[in-house]
């Protein structure tokens, strides 16, 4: 694997849009992975399963750090993050143990990473305008959406342990629109939710692939820089708008991945 020197100008492109992974994080509370694997690949030469790796590592790390803005704001909602993240946990280590079969190349993994955003960008533009005010109500009287989540976190944990996604890009939508998450509570919830994926997905790989640290803490850091910014410009700007953005953003890195497997 060809490791960049630091500080040239690859090195500083490549963590500069690093900056821009955090402010996806804390401003839409995902999207940081869809970010940060096209970058490692495609600006920092890594090797696909490297790169997922990393972001990984990354993407949980300045999550977690992210969340802190979210949590003073009391937009975090625990109730549905503890009915999310035991499935989702689980469905990320199996992911990650997907992505070690034989016939899952580099090529297998970028066009399944494509295809997924493709489907949930146009799923998220197309309901954009469909975004609830209410808060989520996790209780027997709503037996579907107690149902609903722990599946949709084992599908969001494989995609997050297969192609190295966080999840924010599924896991908003899904609480938006199938739990009635309010946009600015489910993006809070989110970050809490895709540091745990994450963690259980870069577990996975521990076995995998051998990460170049200096290059991993130095994109941490620059992340952390870009989600504290987005965090508190969060709170100045249209849940709605937000979404539909969401949609649109996930729509182009999609279109970009796949034409560039």
């Amino acid at each position: 694997m060809e490791i960049l020197a630091p500080f040239s100008l690859t090195w500083a492109i490549g963590h500069l849009l690093a900056v821009a992974i955090g402010l996806s994080l804390g401003l839409l509370g995902g999207g940081g992975s869809i970010l940060a694997v096209p970058i490692l690949v495609y600006v920092m030469s890594l090797p696909t399963k490297t790169a997922i790796a990393t972001s990984l590592f990354v993407v949980g790390l300045v999550s977690l750090i992210g969340l802190i803005p979210h949590w003073q704001q009391q937009q975090v909602n625990l109730k549905v993050a503890f009915t999310f993240a035991p499935f989702a946990m689980m469905g990320a280590y199996g992911g990650a143990q997907m992505a070690a079969l034989p016939f899952v190349t580099d090529t297998v993994q970028l066009v399944s990473f494509g295809t997924m955003m493709l489907l949930v960008s146009l799923l998220t533009i197309r309901k954009s305008h469909r975004t609830r005010s209410q808060r989520a109500d996790l209780d027997d009287s709503n037996p579907f959406k107690m149902a609903i989540l722990p599946i949709i976190g084992a599908f969001v944990g494989v995609l997050t342990g297969f192609v190295g996604v966080g999840g924010g890009f599924a896991i908003v939508p899904a609480l938006v629109l199938l739990a009635g998450v309010p946009m600015k509570e489910a993006i809070g919830t989110s970050l809490l939710l895709i540091a745990i994926n994450s963690a259980s997905g870069f577990f996975g790989y521990a076995n995998q692939v051998s990460l170049d640290w200096q290059l991993t803490i130095s994109f941490a850091v620059a992340a952390t820089v870009g989600t504290l910014l987005g965090g508190y410009l969060a709170q100045a700007i249209d849940a709605k708008h937000l979404q539909k953005s969401f949609g649109y953003f996930v729509f182009a890195v999609a279109v970009f991945t796949l034409l560039n497997p």
